[in-house]
């Protein structure tokens, strides 16, 4: 009986892998967590954060340098408005609903910029406390699961091409994992558009890390810029010289395979504990945040024409 939840997860991840959905595969390894009350895989969320990583270099081989220079330029400008004004937005309505000042400051930060990421990188920084980090990741989590089970259907219903979608996507869901699940059902160019804005997105995790750290005079950040991203970049630049080969093939079929997998170990982390920390005003912000991001957002993308 102890070795149950090893054996369930041994025989689902291969299938989830042959049905290719990402979301459902966050679900599954969500429902073994929440049903045996632990992780049915040792070191799950470092193997869910590695294969992630790796599927999004391999992302990078379906570009080329033209199109990842051509969508970074589109892009900026929109990116760096709305991540200052989600910020602005999200610290305004922690303050009208009271929430804790670094509860607040984690959420609007984590929505603004990456998600569990932000959360976990700017936590130490402004010392947070335990519950206040973990109220905030618990919400991202079940966000970003929301999100990938209803982006689709809401992208279908107002007929978003790939490109407004991987936009919409890439601004309104938090985590990178989330972003790229979630427009890879749509379609594999929205996969490539949402990918490239949302690692743009991820590169303000710097700067804010950086204003934090002098704010609270903290002597030690994380300041580096995260090698996944460079990897993604250098294959986008490889590309042109592998286009007649199968590498490129290979990588699209391997990075769905490793998606799959991260999601799977992803979920695993959505836990009893996770759904009893969502509680008091800072799960009211969050939520609130979400609910004026999303639909603005959409706005914006089907703006694109």
């Amino acid at each position: 009986m102890e070795k149950l939840p090893l054996w369930l997860a041994t025989i689902a991840l291969p299938l989830l892998i042959w049905q290719g959905n990402p979301a459902v595969a966050l679900l599954v390894g969500a429902a073994l967590t929440l049903v045996f009350n632990r992780s049915p895989v040792p070191g799950s969320s470092a193997a869910g954060k590695y294969a992630l990583q790796t599927a999004i270099v391999l992302l990078g081989f379906k570009l080329n340098p033209g199109q990842l220079m051509q969508i970074s330029a589109d892009y900026s400008a929109l990116v760096s408005v709305y991540v200052l004004g989600t910020l602005a937005l999200g610290l305004a309505v922690g303050k009208i609903l009271k929430t804790e000042t670094k509860s607040a400051q984690l959420l609007a930060s984590g929505t603004a910029i990456c998600g569990g990421t932000t959360i976990a990188s700017l936590s130490p920084v402004i010392q947070a406390r335990a519950d206040q980090t973990a109220v905030a990741l618990s919400l991202v989590f079940l966000l970003n699961a929301a999100a990938m089970f209803t982006f689709p259907a809401i992208g279908h219903y107002f007929e978003l091409t790939q490109h407004q979608f991987g936009v919409w996507a890439a601004l309104a869901i938090h985590d990178t994992s989330s972003v790229i699940a979630t427009s890879t059902l749509y379609g594999d160019e929205a996969a490539m558009v949402a990918t490239t804005v949302k690692l743009g997105r991820t590169l303000w995790l710097i700067p804010l890390i950086l204003v934090f750290s002098v704010l609270q005079g903290a002597s030690k950040a994380s300041l580096r810029v995260p090698l996944f991203i460079v990897g993604f970049i250098a294959a986008a630049m490889l590309s042109p010289f592998l286009a007649e080969t199968p590498v490129i093939g290979l990588a699209s079929v391997l990075a769905k395979v490793l998606l799959s997998i991260a999601l799977f170990c992803i979920g695993m982390d959505i836990s009893r504990e996770t759904l009893r920390q969502l509680r008091g005003a800072a799960l009211l912000q969050g939520l609130i945040l979400w609910a004026l991001v999303v639909p603005a957002t959409l706005f914006l993308a089907l703006r694109l024409g």
